[in-house]
């Protein structure tokens, strides 16, 4: 990445001046003791503070660190978790892997952009909603598919973009986990040993829970996620800061159930567990992603609409 490329991106964002002060990236700096190869782990508290990563952030880290401002920007650039521009209140994602994309995807983001008077990867003028494309979301039976603040609408077209602009706005978070229909139990286990990771004696809207290890800070606890389709409670021994990503484990065979398998919207490994009723739970690993995918039996994909 050359130097003009990097100016030109610092120009072209938009700078909230938000406190941005010396001494918390000092502060910053400090806790990893100068540690060259924690560029990565500096910049997630960058974003944690502010976030995103603003650009004058950026130049009083390059300023107090041994690393050059090219260097920032690569790593900032290359991963995708990393934001360089505020992101609105409403997160956008339409997907345009090749299901979506030859059902009529790019139509559907066009009539977003239109709209919101937005290009894809930029935020309304009102700050409101945040328009993204994503590669795959792996529900490509449900196609065109769009996301917007964990919340999937299967089978998208451009006539409906307003009623789902409108729904946004008006608010759909407030569903009744007894006459809503997209919201139903699901029993999982582990992968591996088989054995169930519901637990009835916590329950969460009357309903058993999913009781698994996770290991954050070198620390094991227990987390305890909803066993209701749409329901996105989450119980944890202890609190988890948005944007870390922690490790998942069975509590009866110990063994990892974070997998391989990235994330497609942020890059974080996904956690596997198994349907019993047959078909796998994947959920993301990262606090605050909402990239969760209950597939049954290969057959067809629905989203399970949980925040870790």
């Amino acid at each position: 990445m050359d130097y003009v490329f990097v100016t030109n991106i610092i120009h072209k964002m938009e700078i909230l001046m938000k406190d941005i002060k010396e001494n918390e990236i000092e502060n910053i700096l400090e806790k990893h003791n100068g540690n060259r190869g924690a560029l990565i782990s500096i910049l997630e508290e960058i974003q944690d503070r502010y976030g995103y990563l603003p650009a004058n952030a950026l130049k009083i880290l390059s300023a107090k660190d041994t690393h050059s401002l090219v260097d920032i920007y690569g790593v900032a650039t290359f991963y995708k978790n990393f934001r360089l521009k505020p992101k609105g209140k409403h997160l956008i994602n339409v997907c345009l892997g090749t299901a979506c994309h030859v059902r009529g995807a790019p139509k559907v983001v066009e009539e977003f952009e239109r709209q919101l008077d937005v290009r894809a990867g930029e935020t309304s003028k009102d700050r409101e909603f945040t328009l993204e494309t994503v590669n795959c979301l792996g529900a490509c039976a449900l196609g065109p598919i769009v996301v917007i603040d964990g919340k999937y609408f299967s089978n998208a077209a451009p006539a409906q973009v307003t009623k789902i602009l409108n729904n946004v706005q008006s608010g759909f978070d407030n569903t009744n986990t007894k006459t809503d229909e997209l919201i139903f139990p699901i029993d999982v286990s582990c992968f591996y040993c088989g054995q169930s990771l519901m637990d009835t004696e916590q329950l969460i809207a009357n309903h058993a829970s999913i009781n698994i290890m996770i290991s954050y800070n070198k620390k094991k606890n227990r987390i305890w996620l909803s066993g209701l389709y749409g329901n996105d409670t989450v119980n944890c021994e202890y609190d988890i800061p948005i944007n870390k990503i922690v490790d998942f484990f069975c509590p009866h065979c110990q063994k990892e159930l974070t997998n391989s398998v990235p994330c497609t919207l942020c890059g974080a490994r996904m956690v596997l567990m198994k349907v019993q009723k047959g078909g796998t739970l994947q959920i993301c690993s990262r606090r605050g992603c909402k990239n969760h995918m209950l597939d049954f039996n290969k057959e067809k994909s629905v989203v399970l609409e949980k925040v870790l």
